[in-house]
């Protein structure tokens, strides 16, 4: 009868051995779980990051193919214009700067 509640303190002092190394080791289920959240995050990147490859390839495919989005990158970034055509740029004024009388 001692002797084998010898061997169940055994056991239990095992058990909670190898139940405090999977719990609280730095390989045990603490890393499980930080390498997990680093999946989401990356994986949340990485969407973030196909969204913006396929604007660009949309992008690169409507230069590609026609004349009117290279015409639109021109007015827009260069404020280029057609012949007969006026430019006008309206400036609004800075809500912070004091307005002179």
């Amino acid at each position: 009868m001692i002797t084998t509640r010898v061997m169940l303190v055994v056991v239990a002092v095992l058990l909670a051995l190898a139940s405090w190394r999977l719990w609280l080791s730095d390989e045990g289920l603490r890393e499980v779980w930080r390498l997990g959240r680093a999946v989401e995050t990356q994986q949340e990147q990485n969407l973030t990051l196909k969204q913006r490859n396929s604007e660009l390839e949309a992008e690169v495919k409507d230069l590609k193919e026609g004349l009117d989005a290279v015409e639109e990158r021109a007015r827009q970034d260069l404020g280029m214009t057609r012949d007969g055509e006026t430019f006008f740029q309206v400036v609004e004024p800075d809500p912070d700067e004091p307005v002179e009388d």
